[in-house]
């Protein structure tokens, strides 16, 4: 008996799933890949700014409720992409929770199209935006 193969979203959520397992905030562990034809670009979690330390190891930094020591996973992919110099124009993006409305507006700003989520997080703005700039919003948790 052969086992089914996953739909393209499916995998690259699962990657992004397993990405999330390098967070290091625990109040919430996302992770995020950027992918274009097929192709993974970038990946990123959230954790803390590089060379700092993480909040599972000397704790969170609250604002308003937030954690704010963490980059977020979406940031994270897109400095990446750019550290090596990857364009990321006409991708997509793979969030295991979809993006905060400062992430959101990175990702319109960097020429991503669509925007994969496993779960809705928080900011209904990202919604009439993601419609008025012709972003597709994609909800893949059921």
């Amino acid at each position: 008996m052969s086992q089914e193969r996953v739909s393209w979203e499916k995998y690259f959520m699962n990657i992004a799933k397993e990405v999330a397992t390098r967070s290091t905030c625990d109040r919430k562990h996302v992770g995020a890949v950027i992918a274009r034809n097929k192709t993974i670009l970038s990946t990123g979690y959230n954790g803390s700014i590089k060379g700092l330390d993480h909040c599972d190891e000397v704790g969170h930094e609250m604002e308003n409720t937030h954690c704010v020591r963490t980059i977020h996973a979406e940031a994270n992919a897109i400095v990446q992409a750019a550290r090596h110099g990857i364009c990321i124009e006409n991708s997509e993006i793979f969030v295991t929770a979809s993006p905060c409305y400062d992430c959101f507006k990175m990702i319109a700003n960097s020429g991503i199209n669509k925007i994969y989520f496993g779960e809705f997080y928080r900011d209904e703005r990202i919604r009439d935006h993601a419609s008025n700039l012709g972003i597709e919003l994609i909800d893949l948790s059921n």
